[in-house]
């Protein structure tokens, strides 16, 4: 049975698709939201395994301003019109969350925002018919102009080597701590995953190993938030204290299972032997999921990219092969890999609101949203001045989303949350671009050594600081011609003279 053909299908009714679908609606066109599971969320169902989330939900912030208090809010999602929003801080006031909390959330904002979602619809099949792409469930056939995979990675992405089959991986190993007492246990991997896995069982196994290929990188020092949380270090800790358990970084060759449980010979990357066969009782693959691209037809299949763990996108989170379909969530990750945030709610809501405003200008003739000021270097100042010290979507979206100034003579146009690439593939004649974003060499920088700071007090306007901060990059024709760098401010508040008055010499002078 076939239905009529939509504006747009979504598939996965997760926090983006849930998003899309709520911009889709506002904006008046035809869409559907198609979801496998049973209720919105469905992957945080099972994800993470010991079902505590390390994003952010900081309730009590100081700020009265709501868009201040989504810097520290890392899991409600965007709504388009004029009714209050459904915040995930009135569902929990834990730091760090309960999943559980998670799903409860993200149901009520599909009720409240009316999402029109399929559920219990599991795609099997994806293919062209024309211009129009087919999606097959069951015995329905659903079709649209447009797709937007809002699936995130959903299929584990397993390293090969012989042996691999023999092990446990993350998405259904047993997550009892009891069932591994006085084992060894080797975890591969170096994410989030891998020590939230470990931690687990730090108290009840006699030895746990985490091994992987690269040096563990710390969030705290990389600023980017995929890389190791603190919440999740404790056996770093006890690593550096010889309490048994430990770090590895090498390659693992091959793994037998006998008797006497697993063999694992390893290559060793930083120590004297090359190659050691060290046995445990249990090993447990943590090495990340990847997109499932085995619904697409060959002649509509997205290529990848990142060996084939993400399906390869342009600026505007469009398939680079595959005209009309586009992506929307953690699987937009691929644009800012372990860089900013888009692998993560607290980034891709953003980019969600962006890519509504791109199908509007795109394919229903709705120009970016945006103010008009007069070309004056004060009228300039006091919009980017403004609008850094409220925005949440630059602060999360660091060097990823922009604000845009167009000049055209005696007029602005202020355009905001426009992805900088995006810009700088098509750039305006005259143009100045705002991000926040951190320093040179910032994930170079161990914020617990005594490194000096930029003095506060005074103009850095060539970039000093390594701590995030306003830039404004003045593009004519595409060229770089001018960088300014507002100071930073421990508080992110770049509002006092020091901040303002080199922002306006600079805007005089590029003006």
């Amino acid at each position: 049975m076939a239905e009529e053909v939509l504006d747009y299908l979504v598939v996965g009714a997760g926090p983006a698709g849930l998003q899309l679908g709520q911009h889709l609606g506002h904006a008046g066109h035809r869409y559907l939201v198609l979801e496998a599971g049973s209720a919105p969320g469905h992957f945080f169902e099972t994800f993470p395994r010991h079902r505590t989330l390390i994003s952010i939900n900081k309730k009590h912030t100081g700020y009265a301003d709501p868009e201040l208090r989504m810097r520290m809010d890392w899991n409600s999602i965007l709504a388009d019109g004029d009714d209050a929003p459904v915040l995930f801080t009135d569902y929990s006031e834990k730091l760090f969350p309960d999943a559980p909390d998670f799903l409860r959330y993200v149901a009520d904002y599909a009720k409240k925002h009316k999402v029109d979602v399929r559920y219990n619809t599991r795609v099997t099949r994806i293919r062209r018919d024309g211009e129009t792409f087919v999606l097959t469930a069951g015995d329905t056939e659903f079709r649209a102009n447009r797709l937007i995979m809002a699936t995130g990675v959903t299929k584990p992405y397993i390293p090969q080597f012989p042996g691999v089959e023999l092990i446990d991986q993350y998405v259904d190993v047993d997550v009892d701590p009891a069932h591994f007492t006085d084992q060894r246990v080797l975890v591969l991997g170096k994410g989030n995953s891998a020590f939230e896995t470990a931690d687990n069982l730090i108290e009840t196994a006699a030895v746990v190993h985490v091994g992987g290929p690269r040096p563990v990188k710390l969030a705290w020092r990389t600023h980017f938030v995929g890389h190791l949380r603190a919440y999740n270090a404790g056996i770093l800790d006890m690593y550096q204290l010889k309490l048994q358990h430990a770090i590895l970084d090498g390659d693992v060759r091959e793994v037998r299972k006998d008797a006497d449980g697993y063999h694992v010979k390893f290559a060793f990357a930083r120590a004297d032997e090359v190659i050691k066969e060290i046995r445990y009782d249990r090993v447990i693959g943590c090495t990340g999921f990847r997109f499932d691209a085995s619904l697409f037809d060959e002649d509509c299949r997205p290529e990848l990219t990142i060996n084939d763990r993400f399906p390869a996108q342009t600026s505007s989170w469009e398939s680079v092969n595959v005209p009309g379909l586009y992506f929307a969530g953690t699987i937009t990750q691929v644009r800012d890999f372990k860089k900013a945030t888009s692998a993560f709610i607290h980034g891709f809501r953003y980019g969600v609101r962006a890519l509504a405003k791109v199908l509007n200008e795109r394919h229903h003739d709705v120009p970016w949203p945006h103010t008009e000021l007069p070309a004056k270097p004060d009228a300039l100042t006091d919009a980017v001045i403004t609008r850094i010290n409220r925005t949440s979507a630059l602060y999360q979206q660091f060097g990823f989303l922009a604000d845009v100034v167009v000049v055209d003579g005696d007029t602005a146009r202020y355009l905001e949350e426009v992805p900088v690439d995006r810009v700088l593939e098509d750039p305006p004649s005259d143009a100045y671009v705002v991000t926040l974003d951190y320093g040179p060499d910032h994930d170079k920088v161990d914020p617990f050594d005594f490194v000096a700071r930029a003095a506060q007090d005074k103009a850095n306007d060539h970039g000093e600081g390594h701590y995030l901060h306003p830039i404004v990059r003045h593009y004519r024709r595409g060229e770089l011609v001018a960088t300014h760098h507002v100071t930073e401010n421990l508080e992110n508040e770049w509002d006092k003279e020091v901040h303002v008055e080199p922002l306006t010499a600079f805007f005089t002078r590029e003006l």
